[in-house]
């Protein structure tokens, strides 16, 4: 009879019955740990966003201070200067952007909003922050525009009226431009809204005004009046000046350019259509020209340089760019729809020849500068990583902290990759300076993305993080190693897909061994080894035909997803043996350096039924084995042999100790027995430099190679190229592996019907045919390490550590061959030793730390170059495993050497090790579940940090579990955050908070304390450039600029005061950076300049008066002197 504890009992009511998480501990007299980590060492901030501005809606340029703006339709600001000065800010309304203007090196910026509000921002601080904003109230903002070197900013609306706002104070003037008054009295219909505004180069008391229906005035200031008015046909996108204003273009919707001048109002002098075709006397019209530019240069002919106005008959054409210079067109075609292109000159003032030599092409998904100096207008080498949404990315990875050698190899096999064809200058875009921070370590990120058929596979993109910084070293396309020929049915079919084949799903990565594991969302893994060498690979293969089969989805899908080059394993049943083609590359492969592929394990499609995805991921380079799981059970591949060692389900992983009641039913009959189907291929690699090092084939008979699968027996199909195992039963199509399997490849010269002295390496049947989907397993983690693999060890063993959806952790010994030549020949052992614990939900992630409570890696191996032909000994000298030391504390038994912590998504345990007992239990959440947990390297010691599904971020201390930090961080509103957040060492963690960007966050205190030195200025004090010489003629017959006096004109006395209703000033933030950035920024250089003005001149008062009282005391001292003596 069970001994019944009510102690447990008493505990299970406890823990339901609180509504926090608590925290039990048990006896730990021998487990006292000085934990070192203190809440105080943990604050959470942003600290750097990066990536292309999801969904860019306007932008701008500060020509003195090589500074861009991007602002977003969320309502974000993106301010690029140099490589590594980036800046992010966010409006808190999260409008659309729909116009940016610098006031151009002064440190400020004006953003207009479509909710019709106006902002100063203050960039002379690190972090930008908004000085003044405006509310308008009854009016739509459509337009803005700030002169160069003034302070009145005029704002066009939809209703066609034109209002001022001094900058300095950000208030409204009493002086409007009206409408009705703009155009003629005759006329009786609205003109439509501003869609542009600016002063006349030479003359800054002339305003043009363009209006949507088609109709330009010139504004007269001074007198109020319009000048001159132009009419045509067509509505109006956009206006530009030449630069001695008497000349300017507009964009129509017709695809037409004109051109007037500005003292003949009736016809303009030139009309153009850039893509027009003649027929006959008028071109046939075309698509809107949304934007145009007119920049002129000394020598040579202008530049017209306009996006949009193709031709209707141009369907499916890219958009395009074009630049027009003299009698040269060239058409540039973008990937993406244009959202704006700025053209950046050499000097700001407007009355001068612009000299143009780039433009700025901002793309719905990319960002393009063109050199207009060089022939062919090449485009400049974007040094911004703004290619992180090149394909949609599906998942992430962070490392901190890593090897020193590492980035300069990547980078080293990177920048072969890059594209030829760039111009030969450096990056325009290059204001700001970088931060003076001190704390500096190299960091990694990968990315996985996803390909659609239309592209030529994945891309997988490494990037490294030093300090703010963050550059794309490495891309790789795993769908190279598949074969992608389809026919034009199989092209039709997949068009209703949602997924794409080649998606890559889980990542597995060592840095010190440079060794990485992708798995794919069609159940595909691939390995790959890091080589700086140039690699030709060939395949040798020997195939086997089975019986035909009518399933065309298996065919079309089998030959899209199967890989012909290396390994394929199945880990499927079927009803049916379906014919699986196999399309071989009929030419060698060949592998760049960088990371080349070692081994490709497929689970495949038969009868129709798509194979599971893999749920877990992980691989060991001192083991030399990769693990993967699913919902059906996991497999253990070892590939330096390039052999199975595990394949087995998840039910059989308890054996006889299943502490899940899963009842087993009858299983249904089926006219067709269930198999494992395994195919195996292995590589003659041909190292460009060392010649050939074939790979002998196998003696099997002809008989043999067409033995038929059906009949019940293992067929061997020469040495390591083809193996079939054929299982025969009648289960159901509900589970695919409810057997214990286990099919070991025989290593080269080995017997291949040899079976290997482990309890788990041959198939057994199993009583259990059938579960429950309620009570269906998956595996969900997996960890190595060398530890205590049983209760009661007293020698560290290779273990293998597997976390499953219910909440249990089991463990695997592993026996492996001594290195050499026994690894390449005997075979690795596996067996199971038990569950080590359980916890509620599923289970996130497995660590061990050592007796002084100091985190243990998992053992790895170091890096060596695979295709040198060095000897055996030179060759193990680098390939020698990392031996993991065990350093017992001085207050607790040798017996207890280290400690596992186990989270879940419900809550944390920590055991001891070897006795297995639980010493620390911590809830960590009742109401919401963890997303993503991960035990890190802290400065101060080893941390537990958790991400839940309510937006909470919270850290533990471990191995004592007690919380240091919780904050309400970042709800999870899209499953992105949830795929993409990632915790490293450190402090650091990241994710993707839209489609294309990367938000890096810390959780140290010390990141956070230093994050103000480590963020670059935008801001560096730069001479603004004289402005342009008038001229001895100019000069004196008047034929210069003429200046405006604006403050006199728009000013409070001349012009009054503006409508209280039409729009509200809202002041920035109160805060102290409000204020400092009030005090560094123009505005506050403008109000401090006036209070100084003012206390000079009351100064100079108090003197002149100061002086005037000594002089009457001197007098007065004289006269009295002066009777003094005569009295003497």
């Amino acid at each position: 009879m069970k001994k019944f504890n009510i102690r447990k009992v008493l505990d299970g009511l406890k823990e339901v019955s609180s509504s926090t998480p608590s925290v039990q501990v048990g006896p730990q007299e021998n487990h006292l740990i000085q934990e070192t980590l203190q809440s105080d060492h943990f604050q959470l901030c942003k600290t750097v966003r990066h990536g292309f501005p999801y969904q860019p809606s306007s932008m701008a340029f500060d020509p003195v201070q090589k500074i861009l703006a991007i602002g977003t339709q969320s309502g974000a600001l993106r301010l690029f200067g140099r490589p590594g000065v980036e800046c992010y800010c966010q409006h808190e309304s999260g409008a659309a952007v729909i116009h940016l203007q610098f006031l151009i090196n002064e440190g400020a910026l004006v953003s207009a909003l479509a909710d019709d509000s106006v902002h100063l921002w203050n960039l002379r601080q690190k972090r930008p922050a908004i000085l003044h904003s405006l509310k308008f109230s009854r009016e739509r903002i459509t337009f803005c525009h700030l002169p160069f070197q003034s302070k009145w900013l005029y704002i066009g609306t939809e209703r066609g009226n034109i209002h001022l706002v001094n900058v300095e104070s950000f208030m409204l003037s009493g002086y409007v431009i009206m409408w009705n008054k703009a155009i003629e009295l005759s006329s009786k219909a609205h003109p439509g809204p501003v869609v542009h505004i600016s002063d006349n180069p030479m003359d800054e008391g002339k305003l043009i005004i363009g209006f949507e229906a088609g109709i330009v005035v010139l504004w007269d200031l001074k007198s109020k009046k319009a000048d001159y008015r132009y009419t045509y046909d067509e509505a109006i996108h956009s206006v530009a000046w030449h630069h001695e204003g008497k000349q300017f273009i507009c964009s129509h919707s017709d695809g037409t350019l004109t051109i007037w001048n500005i003292r003949g109002q009736g016809k303009p002098i030139q009309t153009i259509t850039p893509h027009g075709k003649e027929d006959g006397k008028k071109p046939e019209p075309c698509k809107p020209i949304l934007k145009v530019e007119y920049k002129t240069t000394r020598i040579g002919e202008p530049f017209i340089i306009l996006s949009g106005g193709l031709s209707y008959d141009t369907v499916g054409r890219r958009p395009c760019l074009t630049v027009m210079h003299g009698k040269s067109t060239a058409v540039l075609e973008m990937d993406y729809p244009i959202v704006d292109f700025l053209t950046l000159c050499e000097t700001p003032y407007s009355n001068d020849f612009q000299e143009p030599y780039a433009v700025v092409v901002l793309l719905e998904k990319d960002l393009v500068v063109i050199d207009l100096a060089q022939n062919g207008y090449p485009i400049f080498e974007n040094p911004y990583p703004l290619t992180i949404h090149e394909s949609p990315v599906t998942c992430c990875e962070y490392f901190a902290d890593c090897p020193v050698d590492l980035i300069p190899a990547l980078y080293s096999v990177g920048s072969r990759q890059k594209r030829q064809g760039y111009s030969k200058k450096e990056w325009p875009i290059n204001g700001g300076n970088w931060g003076q921070g001190t704390q500096s370590y190299p960091e990694i990120i990968i990315t996985g993305h996803i390909r659609l058929f239309d592209f030529p596979g994945l891309q997988l993109i490494l990037s490294s993080f030093l300090l703010v910084m963050l550059q794309v070293l490495y891309k790789l396309k795993t769908a190279k190693v598949f074969d992608r020929n389809r026919s034009k049915e199989d092209k039709s079919s997949t068009e209703v897909s949602d997924e794409d084949p080649f998606a890559i799903q889980i990542m597995a990565w060592c840095p010190e061994s440079r060794m990485l594991c992708v798995a794919g969302v069609s159940a595909n893994v691939i390995i790959y080894r890091f080589s700086k060498l140039e690699v030709t690979t060939e395949v040798t293969l020997n195939t086997q035909q089975f019986q035909n089969c009518s399933c065309t989805t298996c065919h079309s899908l089998y030959e899209t997803l199967f890989f012909s080059q290396f390994l394929s394993l199945s880990l499927l049943f079927s009803i049916q043996l379906c014919l699986l083609l196999s399309r071989v590359r009929s030419t060698p492969l060949k592998q760049s350096a960088g990371y080349q592929v070692d081994l490709v394990v497929q689970l495949v499609w038969v009868s129709g039924e798509p194979p599971q995805q893999i749920t877990s991921l992980a691989l060991n380079s001192s083991y030399g084995l990769v693990v993967f799981g699913n919902s059906n059970g996991l497999a253990v591949v070892d590939y330096v042999q390039k052999t199975v060692v595990l394949n087995l389900g998840t039910v059989e992983l308890y054996g006889s100790n299943d502490p899940y009641q899963r009842q087993p039913r009858s299983p249904r009959k089926s006219r067709h027995g269930y198999f494992l189907v395994l195919f195996l291929y292995e590589l003659n690699c041909m190292i460009s430099a060392t010649g050939l090092c074939d790979i002998n084939e196998g003696s099997a008979t002809s008989e043999d190679r067409c033995k038929s699968p059906t009949s019940g027996n293992i067929v061997h199909i020469g040495v390591d190229c083809l193996v079939i195992l054929l299982l025969c039963g009648c289960f159901t199509s509900l589970c695919f592996l409810l057997t214990v399997l286990l099919s070991v490849c025989p290593p080269r010269g080995a017997n291949p019907l040899d079976h290997r002295d482990n309890s788990f390496s041959r198939s057994r049947s199993s009583s259990v045919t059938s579960i429950d989907k309620e009570a269906r397993e998956s595996i969900s983690s997996f960890h190595f390490s060398d530890t205590f693999a049983r209760k009661g060890d007293s020698a560290l063993t290779p273990c293998l550590y597997v976390g499953t959806t219910l909440g249990t952790v089991l463990s695997l010994a592993l026996t492996l061959p001594p290195a050499g030549e026994q690894r390449q020949l005997q075979p690795v052992i596996i067996s199971p030793t038990g569950i080590l614990v359980r916890l509620k939900g599923s289970v996130m992630r497995m660590a061990f730390l050592d007796s002084t409570g100091s985190m243990l890696p998992p053992p790895f191996e170091p890096w060596f170059e695979p295709n040198v032909t060095a000897d055996g000994e030179e060759r193990e000298k680098v390939r020698k495993r990392r031996p993991v030391s065990v350093s017992p504390s001085t207050s607790q038994d040798l017996n207890e050497s280290q400690y596992a912590v186990v989270c879940s998504e419900k809550q944390a345990k920590v055991i001891s090790l070897p006795s297995q007992t639980c010493i620390y239990k911590h809830s960590i959440t009742e109401t919401s579940f963890i997303l993503r947990a991960d035990v890190v390297q802290m400065s101060q010691g080893v941390s537990l940090a958790c991400f839940c599904a309510n937006g909470h971020i919270m850290t533990l201390s471990v191995p004592g579990l007690r919380p240091l930090m919780d904050v309400n961080y970042l709800p999870l509103t899209d499953m992105r955050i949830a795929r993409t957040f990632c915790f490293t060492n450190l402090g650091q963690a990241m994710y993707l908070c839209s489609p294309t960007e990367i938000q890096r966050i810390t959780y140290s205190q010390d990141t956070c304390e230093n994050l103000q030195e480590m963020l670059g200025e935008l801001f560096t004090p730069v001479e603004t450039p004289e402005a342009p010489n008038r001229g001895f003629f100019k000069g004196l017959f008047g034929g210069g600029a003429q200046s405006l006096d604006r403050e006199e004109l728009f000013g409070e006395v001349s012009a009054g005061k503006a409508s209280r209703s039409l729009a509200q000033h809202i002041p920035g933030p109160g805060g102290i950076e409000g204020m400092k950035g009030a005090a560094s920024g123009i505005v506050g250089d403008l109000a401090r300049a006036r209070i100084a003005l003012d206390e000079r001149g009351q100064k100079l008062g108090e003197l002149d008066e100061r002086t005037a009282a000594m002089m009457a005391s001197a007098d007065s001292f004289s006269k009295h002197a002066h009777e003094v003596t005569e009295y003497v």
